[in-house]
């Protein structure tokens, strides 16, 4: 598990709304999961999830190659 960065979410949580936070009261805050703050401050929609499209394009500019070319299986 990763460490959490409480300072961090907790300026963002309890910082006024006016100076960019969400303006939460602590008891407010301190009832949230993780989860729930991290969906209020947009966390989530900073990463969009993989697509199988996106995967297909990866795929394509960065084939897997070892050795001059070769992919390394076995046929």
């Amino acid at each position: 598990m990763t460490g959490i960065d409480w300072p961090g979410l907790m300026r963002a949580g309890l910082r006024r709304s006016e100076l960019g936070g969400l303006g939460l009261t602590p008891e407010v805050f301190w009832r949230l999961t993780p989860a729930e703050l991290r969906l209020m401050l947009g966390a989530e929609a900073a990463v969009p999830p993989l697509t199988r499209a996106r995967l297909d394009e990866l795929a394509r500019a960065f084939p897997d190659r070892r050795n001059g070319g070769e992919d390394g299986t076995r046929g």
